[in-house]
């Protein structure tokens, strides 16, 4: 007798009116019922369909002598069968009834059942409302349910955690409306779904393949899937993925900090729930951390919480200044960094709960763990942790802090795989924080030696009100050579100057440091804006051979920008030379551009190029930006746009010309510069001109004693009767020497300024030598004297002679 636990058949008889007169054990095992419960009903009460005609005698009838028809389980679910009716007749071949078979519609051979049965992929089949038809043992370990425990039952109420994502954050749809997706469209799926089964700590990783079952008719009448478990690999894959993450996200920025966050924020959540990153002040600030050896077993190390993400808040808490943390003695974080050895702390042994062959692999047996780890300790549970991976943070055999992995939410703990990512993900964010510090260290070094090299004031002048801004170039960015000046001149005039040198770094701000001591020293000559470039440009040139001995450089690192303009506030007169510098920007009182009729030179470092000046009477009031190309310059505009934008902003009214360089910054510069940039802001003034006196003087001796008294009385006359005595010496020495070694015309000017300056000019293009006189020399003593009773004196040439000058302090 076949053994119907195989495959349970129902063998039932039917008498001539349709009466169930005997029922087998087959039946009881396939629909529930027993004999007491059948026999003497009729055989359609079995059936949840209408009886189809001719049923039961004429089923089956034809070639096939099976169909397929639903039968009713006792426990009140569908059953789809396969019927055949054989007729049943007495010895005398009188009809005595049919017998009827119902199977389990697809059944196969007993060998093909114990096949399916016994494969190591978890099979299943399920009725379009998705209730348990039949599953395999490695099904049911999967489920930790067995045949009889499920069939019949709905998916949905018996596993309703196969409802939700285990992972949201990955847009996966729930195993079971992939199923019924399946069953409405009747197109196969593959999938691979990550769920955690019941009594695991763990969250698993199967591959999945789904499918329709048709009946003859190309009905959906069921739903099959197969699936085995690829945790080692999904898991290994979603390393892989991290630290894929990383290569791109860490290390960015050639910042601390942000690099820091970066760390924190790639394993969330993906690895971790909670990231911290701990350092040293010392790394903050770009210097040596302190040695490891250093430490004493006793000492509390004191660091700051440079970086922490966690999965539960929307941003990482790094916005303000970072906060002191203190790892006492003893504990894992100070020992990590004493021993320079990672630890793992779970708050549970992790077999505690589930098996370990629900784990993702090898890695998670004890044998596979380094010595000493995993460490247990129940106290996480009390800060809400489920487990803690440390890591010292090394890089070049220099400590630089402390790392912490935590896990708060998900009840998995940490394996020995998850180790060796949390020590690649911190070893590779050390050397980006370690290259961010000395880059830091470096910056900073350049950045105050160019700061150190720019004004640190402006100096004290009545030409112009000036203001002026200096921004480095943003995190990432070497310090460039940017530079400006405000040089005042005799006369009362002032220079103002801006250039760039090419380049970044240290030697970018020397260069800058050197050119902007010879433009000082070459306005202090007094010459043209023209002449003074050029000047400059043979000392560019004669730099650069000193970088390369035997021949020059016309171009590369040491070649630079320069503006030079000149301001005179008697005359109101601009001039200008450019050495491939842009031209400022002259807003008149008005509000309006005023056009300044120069053009950039060659920049310096050229050479055999001249360099042309150009002039422009302004208004009192007028308005003057020099500036570098980082302000107006950006990715995103280029000059022309940025010129346009700047002139729109200083057409802003503000109240002061430092509110006005802050306007501008605010609107020029993007968030993240990737150049450095200057700005000068200057607004003219006109002297008044009662405080200006000027009288010609015939090339006479006997001219010098009326020139006394002119520059005397005009002394007086501006109440500066104090100052009267050396104006008087002045006077006679200068008009004396123009008249005596110079040509005509010569011509006195006194000015009344923020200091008493007096100037003689002429026509001779020889200019005095202040020299030492001998004890019985007659002459010589003249420029000494004048040396010494004034503030300064001094020579300019111009293009119809010389002046000379000097300077008094007023009382």
């Amino acid at each position: 007798m076949a053994d119907t636990r195989d495959a349970p058949t129902a063998a039932v008889v039917v008498d001539p009116d349709g009466v169930v007169s005997g029922w087998s054990e087959g039946g009881r095992l396939l629909l529930g019922w027993t004999a007491q419960d059948t026999v003497g009903r009729p055989v359609t009460d079995l059936l949840v369909d209408p009886p189809p005609p001719g049923f039961p005698e004429g089923y089956g009838a034809g070639p096939d002598p099976t169909g397929s028809i639903r039968v009713r389980h006792r426990d009140g679910f569908t059953v789809d069968a396969v019927v055949a009716a054989h007729p049943l007749s007495g010895p005398d071949g009188r009809a005595l009834g049919h017998v009827v078979t119902i199977q389990r519609w697809g059944r196969r051979p007993v060998i093909a059942d114990r096949a399916f049965e016994q494969c190591p992929f978890a099979l299943g089949v399920y009725d379009p409302e998705l209730r348990f038809l039949w599953i395999n043992a490695s099904s049911g370990r999967v489920i930790a349910h067995s045949e009889e425990q499920v069939l019949g039952k709905k998916y949905r109420e018996l596993f309703p955690e196969f409802d939700r994502e285990l992972f949201p954050e990955r847009d996966d749809k729930p195993y079971t409306d992939q199923l019924a997706e399946v069953v409405r469209t009747g197109k196969p799926a593959r999938l691979i779904t990550v769920f955690r089964p019941l009594g695991s700590n763990y969250a698993n990783a199967w591959a999945t393949s789904m499918w329709p079952v048709r009946d003859a008719g190309g009905r959906v009448r069921a739903v099959a899937n197969w699936g085995f478990d690829m945790s080692a690999e999904y898991w290994a894959r979603q390393r892989l993925l991290i630290l894929n993450e990383a290569s791109g996200g860490i290390g960015r920025t050639l910042d601390v900090i942000g690099t820091a966050r970066e760390l924190a924020m790639t394993p969330v959540p993906g690895f971790a729930d909670l990231v911290t990153v701990d350092l040293f002040d010392e790394v903050l600030h770009g210097e040596e951390p302190p040695s490891a050896s250093t430490f004493t077993p006793g000492e509390t190390i004191t660091l700051s919480r440079a970086a922490q993400h966690s999965a539960k808040e929307d941003t990482d808490r790094t916005a303000g200044p970072t906060a002191q943390v203190s790892h006492p003695p003893g504990s894992v974080a100070a020992c990590c960094m004493a021993a320079g050895r990672s630890t793992v702390e779970l708050a549970a042994e992790p077999g505690e709960g589930g098996e370990w062959a629900f784990g993702p692999g090898l890695a998670a047996d004890p044998a596979h763990w380094p010595p000493g780890n995993p460490l247990i300790d129940a106290s996480l549970a009390k800060d809400g942790l489920t487990g803690r991976i440390t890591v010292p943070l090394r890089a070049r055999g220099a400590l630089l802090g402390v790392v912490a992995f935590s896990r708060t939410d998900r009840p998995e703990a940490f394996t020995a795989d998850d180790l060796i990512l949390a020590e690649e993900l911190t070893a590779k964010a050390a050397v980006a924080i370690d290259n961010a510090r000395r880059y830091s260290r470096e910056r900073t070094t350049a950045l105050t030696l160019q700061r150190s090299l720019l004004p640190q004031g402006l100096p004290n002048q009545e030409a112009v009100e000036v203001a002026s801004r200096y921004l480095p170039g943003g995190t990432g960015v070497e310090v460039g050579g940017d530079w400006f000046d405000v040089i005042p001149l005799s006369g009362a005039r002032v220079a103002l100057v801006v250039g760039d040198v090419v380049g970044h770094g240290l030697h970018a701000s020397a260069s800058m440091g050197r050119l902007r001591t010879a433009v000082r020293t070459l306005a202090d000559v007094d010459l043209p804006p023209d002449e003074l470039l050029t000047h400059l440009d043979d000392l560019v040139l004669h730099l650069a051979s000193d970088l390369q001995p035997g021949h020059f450089q016309p171009t590369g690192e040491s070649g630079a920008t320069c503006l030079y303009t000149v301001y005179d506030p008697v005359s109101r007169r601009l001039t200008l030379a450019s050495a491939g510098h842009p031209v400022p920007l002259v807003i008149s009182p008005d509000g309006t551009r005023t056009p300044v009729p120069a053009q950039p030179g060659p920049p310096l470092g050229i050479g055999g190029l001249p360099f042309e000046a150009a002039e422009l009477d302004l208004p009192e009031g007028s308005l003057l930006a020099l500036y570098t190309d980082g302000l107006v310059q950006s990715r995103k505009r280029d000059v022309d746009q940025g010129i346009a934008e700047l002139q729109r902003v200083l057409k802003h009214s503000v109240t002061s010309l430092e509110a006005l360089c802050d306007t501008v910054l605010d609107a020029m510069l993007p968030e993240r510069r990737t150049d450095d940039a200057a700005l000068l802001l200057a607004r003219t003034h006109a002297l008044d001109p009662h405080h200006v006196a000027d009288w010609d003087v015939e090339p006479d001796p006997a001219q010098v004693p009326r020139a006394r008294k002119f520059a005397v009385e005009q002394v007086d006359a501006w109440g500066l009767k104090e100052a009267s005595f050396v104006t008087e010496l002045v006077v006679s020495e200068l008009v004396t020497n123009a008249i005596r070694y110079g040509e005509p015309p010569i011509r006195l000017r006194l000015i009344r300024d923020t200091s008493l300056i007096c100037e003689v000019s002429d026509a001779s293009n020889t200019a005095p030598h202040l020299r030492r006189a001998r004890a019985f020399d007659e002459g010589g003593r003249g420029l000494l004297l004048v040396a010494q009773l004034t503030e300064g004196w001094g020579t300019r040439h111009t293009t119809s002679g010389k002046t000379i000058w000097c300077a008094q302090a007023l009382p």
